[in-house]
């Protein structure tokens, strides 16, 4: 395992890091409480110390799940949650819609203290709001209040994560977050949609404050395993924003060609997986501290964590593929964007 610097901060986390969403919601597909403690506890043997979670995962199920997978360990790990949706007045929707933000102090301090008890800790090392618009951003009560937190020592260090689906709107978020506070954020990266990357990534490097990348393999397109007849779980989030079977299949179609093309010039006799190229590209800005994967079984979680075990992507191979990204690779439609999230 490889492990770096957040910049901005003083945390270091494993370049590979699990996305507690997977194991702790029904989104997904593992429903299965002991299997998810399994998997949370394999990959910490496996080398991976950051944990991302959140407190609106199951209405905070997920954080008591990785409590009781990983609460021997808490010194060890670096654990990372957010706050910000009203999980307490309003109950889940359906369809994975939005609950209302709250961002006043107050509220953030009861959330504060909701996870803190959940996640069985008296502090979090990566405070994060979740999905926040430019106005929270930019609210200067909600900012004081979590520097008054790190002051008090219940919280390490804090920062954005955007979301939930892609939106270019969140390239101005990205940008006010490490501009404005010099808060490190969370955005959808990935090889085949690189909407935001290509505007966060540099303004990162230029700040010297951190991102990390959620969805690295698109929504399962990277992972290696689909194909034209592939369908998905009753409650799988690709049902809910794929919602006709003309779109599923046109949405498949159009990234297993792209998927093909990478197949054939970077994996094939290279020693590595479709799936870990998507990380090691992912992982090329200096600025990128960590990605997270979509984990939902052992096989997956032991091919990510090996990542750093395989041939390294080559200066030369990242521009290539930047090439094929730039043209499109020689498609007409580009789909890629309607299920990730």
């Amino acid at each position: 395992m490889e492990y770096r610097k957040l910049l901005g901060t003083d945390l270091t986390l494993s370049a590979v890091g699990f996305g507690v969403w997977t194991v702790g919601t029904t989104w997904w597909g593992v429903k299965d409480e002991d299997m998810a403690v399994r998997l949370l506890q394999r990959a910490y043997d496996l080398g991976i110390t950051f944990f991302d979670n959140a407190d609106t995962y199951a209405s905070g199920r997920a954080e008591e799940i990785q409590r009781k997978a990983l609460g021997d360990v808490r010194e060890k790990i670096v654990i990372g949650t957010k706050f910000g949706y009203d999980i307490y007045t309003h109950p889940e929707r359906p369809g994975q819609q939005e609950r209302p933000h709250d961002w006043t102090p107050q509220y953030l301090r009861k959330a504060l203290e909701g996870s803190l008890k959940r996640l069985g800790t008296d502090y979090i090392d990566y405070y994060q709001l979740h999905n926040c618009r430019l106005d929270a951003i930019r609210q200067d009560d909600l900012w004081a209040e979590l520097e008054q937190l790190k002051h008090e020592g219940l919280i390490r260090a804090y920062g954005t994560a955007l979301g939930p689906a892609l939106n270019e709107r969140q390239i101005e978020e990205g940008i006010a977050s490490l501009r404005e506070r010099k808060a490190p954020t969370q955005i959808i990266y990935n090889l085949l949609e690189q909407v935001l990357g290509e505007q966060v990534l540099p303004v990162a490097e230029t700040e010297g404050v951190g991102v990390m990348a959620r969805v690295p393999h698109a929504s399962g397109l990277l992972e290696g395993y689909m194909t034209l007849d592939t369908t998905f779980e009753p409650g799988d989030h690709r049902n809910w924003r794929l919602t006709t079977n003309e779109r599923r299949k046109a949405w498949m179609e159009d990234g297993l060609k792209k998927v093909e093309q990478l197949n054939a010039q970077f994996v094939q006799g290279q020693g590595r997986t479709i799936g870990q190229l998507a990380i090691q590209f992912a992982l090329h800005s200096p600025a990128m501290a960590s990605v997270l994967p979509n984990i939902y079984d052992e096989k997956g979680l032991e091919e990510y964590a090996a990542t750093f075990d395989v041939a390294p992507l080559t200066d030369a191979d990242y521009d290539s593929i930047q090439v094929l990204y730039a043209d499109n690779f020689g498609l007409n439609t580009n789909l890629i964007g309607e299920v990730i999230r």
